[in-house]
Protein backbone atom coordinates (compact mmCIF):
# COMPACT_ATOMS: atom_id res chain seq x y z
CA UNK A 1 0.00 0.00 0.00
CA UNK A 2 1.21 3.73 -0.86
CA UNK A 3 1.41 6.37 1.96
CA UNK A 4 -0.92 9.12 0.36
CA UNK A 5 1.28 12.46 0.11
CA UNK A 6 0.99 14.72 2.92
CA UNK A 7 1.46 17.97 1.13
CA UNK A 8 2.28 19.91 -2.33
CA UNK A 9 5.58 21.33 -2.29
CA UNK A 10 3.90 24.44 -3.88
CA UNK A 11 -0.20 25.35 -4.44
CA UNK A 12 0.32 26.45 -7.92
CA UNK A 13 1.15 22.74 -8.93
CA UNK A 14 -2.54 21.68 -8.41
CA UNK A 15 -4.05 23.31 -12.01
CA UNK A 16 -7.82 22.69 -12.61
CA UNK A 17 -8.78 23.44 -9.27
CA UNK A 18 -11.50 25.74 -7.65
CA UNK A 19 -9.66 27.28 -4.23
CA UNK A 20 -12.77 28.02 -1.65
CA UNK A 21 -13.07 30.52 1.41
CA UNK A 22 -14.80 30.02 4.22
CA UNK A 23 -18.23 32.36 3.91
CA UNK A 24 -17.07 33.52 7.30
CA UNK A 25 -13.79 35.23 5.65
CA UNK A 26 -13.49 39.17 5.99
CA UNK A 27 -11.96 40.61 2.78
CA UNK A 28 -8.62 40.96 4.53
CA UNK A 29 -6.89 37.73 2.78
CA UNK A 30 -6.22 36.43 6.86
CA UNK A 31 -7.65 33.04 6.62
CA UNK A 32 -7.05 29.05 4.60
CA UNK A 33 -8.84 28.56 1.19
CA UNK A 34 -9.71 24.61 0.04
CA UNK A 35 -10.07 22.46 -3.14
CA UNK A 36 -10.57 19.21 -3.90
CA UNK A 37 -7.97 18.34 -6.38
CA UNK A 38 -9.67 15.63 -9.55
CA UNK A 39 -6.65 14.26 -11.03
CA UNK A 40 -3.33 13.49 -10.55
CA UNK A 41 -1.76 12.05 -7.22
CA UNK A 42 -3.93 14.13 -5.28
CA UNK A 43 -6.74 13.41 -6.81
CA UNK A 44 -9.83 12.48 -4.03
CA UNK A 45 -7.69 14.46 -1.53
CA UNK A 46 -8.81 17.61 0.35
CA UNK A 47 -5.74 20.12 -0.39
CA UNK A 48 -5.43 23.81 2.03
CA UNK A 49 -3.55 26.65 1.91
CA UNK A 50 -2.81 30.01 2.82
CA UNK A 51 -4.51 32.95 1.31
CA UNK A 52 -1.66 34.93 2.27
CA UNK A 53 0.82 33.38 0.27
CA UNK A 54 -0.75 30.68 -2.29
CA UNK A 55 2.41 30.11 -3.76
CA UNK A 56 3.35 28.13 -0.71
CA UNK A 57 2.98 24.42 -0.22
CA UNK A 58 -0.56 23.48 0.62
CA UNK A 59 -1.52 20.12 2.76
CA UNK A 60 -3.31 17.63 1.98
CA UNK A 61 -5.60 15.60 3.77
CA UNK A 62 -8.26 13.04 3.57
CA UNK A 63 -11.88 13.32 3.77
CA UNK A 64 -12.10 11.55 6.86
CA UNK A 65 -9.24 13.18 8.48
CA UNK A 66 -10.41 16.40 7.47
CA UNK A 67 -14.14 15.88 8.31
CA UNK A 68 -12.41 14.71 12.23
CA UNK A 69 -10.75 17.88 12.04
CA UNK A 70 -13.79 19.94 11.47
CA UNK A 71 -15.63 17.68 13.95
CA UNK A 72 -12.85 18.80 17.11
CA UNK A 73 -12.99 22.38 16.08
CA UNK A 74 -17.05 22.37 16.32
Amino acid sequence: MTALPRNVPASTDLHDVLWLRSSHSTGANNCVETARPRSGPWAGLLAVRDSKAPARPALLFSPGSWAGFVATLR
